[in-house]
């Protein structure tokens, strides 16, 4: 069984941003969303660069997550994408930057999340301790707001 464990955090200021190593671009939808009471699971369609995904995971709004993860390919994710997401598209801009012994990833929203700013990081077992960089603010893990799924139906820019 593949698990994903997974903290995130508001970002605090910008200082990530001098040691960014990789970047992406990620347009994403989900099929199924996982917030419904009938739903289990939420079905996600992905596209970062050039590399389509199709993701499962577990509905749990948690940081402990059963998730399966699987390539397709990039025309036919353009195509659920285009006619069968259900909700809007989420649009992010994705930066990795190592800190201590961590790979986090800062989630840049773009479209109707334009303005949220995320830091997550993966864990490899939930009692994990992490030292945290400076530059994270409070942390959201628990909060539902804050999960994909959840923004396509309330997007950021309707928060305020």
């Amino acid at each position: 069984m593949a698990t994903e464990i997974e903290r995130k955090f508001k970002l605090a200021t910008n200082n990530w941003q001098q040691h960014i190593t990789g970047k992406k671009t990620i347009r994403q939808g989900y099929l199924q969303s996982g917030l419904k009471k009938d739903q289990r699971a939420s079905v996600r369609v992905r596209i970062a660069n050039d590399k389509a995904m199709l993701n499962i995971k577990s509905a749990a709004m948690s940081i402990y997550r059963t998730e399966y993860e699987y390539p397709i390919p990039v025309a036919d994710a353009e195509h659920m994408l285009s006619t069968l997401c259900d909700g809007g598209i989420i649009e992010k801009t994705r930066y990795l930057v190592p800190y201590h012994e961590h790979l986090w990833e800062i989630d840049i929203f773009a479209g109707d999340n334009a303005g949220l700013e995320m830091a997550e990081v993966e864990l490899k077992a939930i009692d994990e301790t992490i030292q945290l960089p400076d530059w994270v603010g409070d942390e959201v893990s628990e909060d539902p707001h804050y999960y994909n799924n959840y923004l396509i139906r309330h997007p950021f820019k309707c928060w305020q």
